[in-house]
């Protein structure tokens, strides 16, 4: 089961006079790590790189930022796929020190850094969620909202027309007891629409 993280983490280390600061966090889509990087760079006007990698779906990516192709951005991607994460960002902002570290180097101290702040980084399981839509008649839908409230799910919609319809979203691992629940305490009056 994947996870992401809960809180940002960093970590700092010193390579043959280059210093390495690490972050990994939550993170969901690309324009938003590109904020952080862009925040970063101009938090850190002298450092010689600011690499990252992003591991959200289909919006990941991997940039060294001018480090030799490989040696920063898809190391520090292939730790957030070794640890299963999914939701993350790692940054690495390096400070040259005036020694090469060689390409082996570089890999092992980018991957290193994203290693160190992810050992004190708070993991949580990610949940997969599922939409659930169902039209009710008006007299049961105070009986839906508590029901929804209870199983902890988030109401997103309520439309009123002939019938109410609610739509709301919950862990998907849940939804089919929650579904025969409902349609126990219901009594043959719900009717489920695709959400």
């Amino acid at each position: 089961m994947s996870q992401t993280l809960a809180a940002p983490a960093r970590s700092e280390l010193i390579i043959k006079k280059s210093r390495f600061i690490g972050c990994v966090q939550p993170m969901a889509d690309r324009a938003s790590a590109q904020q952080v990087v862009d925040s970063l760079r101009r938090e850190h006007p002298g450092a010689a790189h600011v690499c990252w990698a992003l591991l959200a779906g289909g919006q990941s990516a991997a940039v060294d930022d001018g480090e030799p192709s490989g040696t920063a951005g898809r190391p520090m991607l292939d730790v957030l796929r070794h640890q299963e994460l999914e939701g993350v960002l790692a940054t690495v902002v390096r400070y040259f020190g005036g020694v090469k570290l060689g390409a082996g180097g570089l890999v092992r101290a980018y991957t290193d850094c994203v290693a160190q702040a992810l050992l004190s980084a708070p993991k949580i399981r990610l949940q997969r969620m599922t939409a659930l839509r169902c039209s009710v008649p008006y007299s049961l839908e105070g009986m839906m909202r508590r029901e929804i409230a209870a199983a902890q799910a988030e109401l997103l919609e309520v439309a009123h027309g002939s019938l109410v319809t609610l739509l709301w979203r919950m862990p998907e691992d849940a939804s089919a007891a929650f579904v025969q629940h409902l349609n126990d305490i219901g009594q043959g009056r719900l009717g489920w629409l695709d959400a």
